[in-house]
């Protein structure tokens, strides 16, 4: 299934609408997902419905990332996706985005080596394609210490998946997409970057197996269109998108020979099974872009769903590469933190309230949503 831009809108414009998949986007700017850690019983409530709400107006809402079992979690006080009462919160999220005339999507989330003992079920090790650590103190999971306050920690060291197990997490998966369904969202996005379980059996310096997930680039990308397979079969392939993190390092990924290519190829096999849309994380954290836009180009040519790129979008910047024809949507993430409208402020040249980083995790109201909106 194609997407084309051009016609689904008159104008490449970042404010007017968009054909994706089922759903007409009022706007071209996407709320990337943004790890908040305020659920203590890993449950959405009130609260998390209040804020997604606020943030309606954007053409597209991706959830915080949302762990499919107990297994996948890499962070204290993140709701998941695996529960009856989880399903039921997640539908006060998805009702109030709704009642403001949004659209959202659940954005699937394993974590595989990025977690540690305590929060996995009965203490046991974090899953991988390997048995070797993350041990990049960049990249660390979310904890209780031992004194029971929130605080960072290094990963524990993984177990390697059995081959056997491979099944149990595609229909982990897939059980997800099933309640994300019923929960009102109008679609998933699974999570492949950002060094999480899929980009561990993608990347070839990390992912030392050698039986069918190991080893060649299709036998790498198998568990990824594994899941793709098993949750385009329960939603349809308009309502499934996949984030990946081209040239990212995060969570101790390796550089390898390659990369780019190996992304083209993920690309292309995506294409081939029409999902709605491909999400880039362009990864800032080192204060400049790690995407080049000719490999923009490059993926436009592999891709034929719609595009969407985060990391460092500003107005300008999202404007220029929609109009460009490099990418249809643009995703915006510690904006949104402390611009609930975002897309006013952006469409009327309002000033940005800063994001106050002290209050990005845990907590309550404060610091999530509170940040008013702009009074003209």
């Amino acid at each position: 299934m194609k997407i084309d831009s051009e016609v689904a809108c008159d104008t490449r414009d970042l404010f007017g609408p968009f054909q994706l998949g089922r759903r007409t986007l009022k706007n071209r700017v996407v709320m990337a997902p943004l790890t908040r850690a305020r659920c203590r019983d890993l449950v959405p409530g009130p609260l998390q419905a209040e804020y997604y709400g606020q943030r309606a107006s954007a053409g597209l809402i991706v959830s915080e990332g949302t762990p499919i079992s107990e297994e996948g979690q890499g962070y204290i006080n993140v709701p998941g996706i695996w529960s009856d009462a989880q399903e039921a919160g997640w539908r006060l999220v998805t009702d109030a985005v709704h009642a403001g005339g949004g659209v959202i999507f659940s954005q699937l989330w394993h974590v595989g080596r990025v977690s540690h003992a305590s929060l996995q079920p009965d203490g046991g090790q974090p899953v991988s394609s390997t048995n070797r650590p993350a041990v990049d103190k960049r990249g660390q999971c979310y904890i209780l210490d031992e004194n029971g306050n929130e605080a960072f920690a290094l990963p524990d060291t993984p177990r390697a998946l059995g081959t056997d197990e491979m099944p149990r997490i595609v229909e982990d998966f897939a059980n997800a997409a099933r309640r994300a369904d019923r929960a009102g969202f109008d679609g998933i996005e699974l999570h492949g970057a950002n060094g999480y379980l899929f980009e561990q059996f993608l990347n070839p310096v990390l992912n030392d197996r050698t039986d069918a997930y190991g080893g060649s680039l299709e036998n790498r990308m198998r568990l990824l269109m594994d899941v793709v397979d098993a949750v385009t079969a329960v939603l349809g392939r308009d309502r499934v998108g996949v984030r990946l993190a081209p040239f990212n390092r995060q969570h101790d990924m390796a550089e390898y020979a390659g990369n780019a290519e190996t992304y083209l190829a993920v690309a292309r096999a995506l294409s081939e099974r029409g999902i709605v849309y491909l999400h880039m994380n362009d990864n800032w954290s080192t204060g400049k872009s790690v995407i080049p836009e000719r490999f923009l180009a490059d993926m436009r040519a592999a891709f034929s769903g719609a595009i969407i790129l985060a990391g460092g979008n500003t107005r300008e910047r999202a404007e220029r590469l929609i109009g460009a024809g490099l990418i249809d949507l643009a995703a915006f993430g510690q904006h949104f933190i402390s611009n609930p409208d975002l897309v006013e402020r952006m469409r009327n040249d309002w000033p940005l309230t800063p994001a106050d980083r002290a209050t990005f995790y845990g907590g309550g109201a404060e610091g999530y949503t509170d940040y008013p909106t702009h009074t003209a």
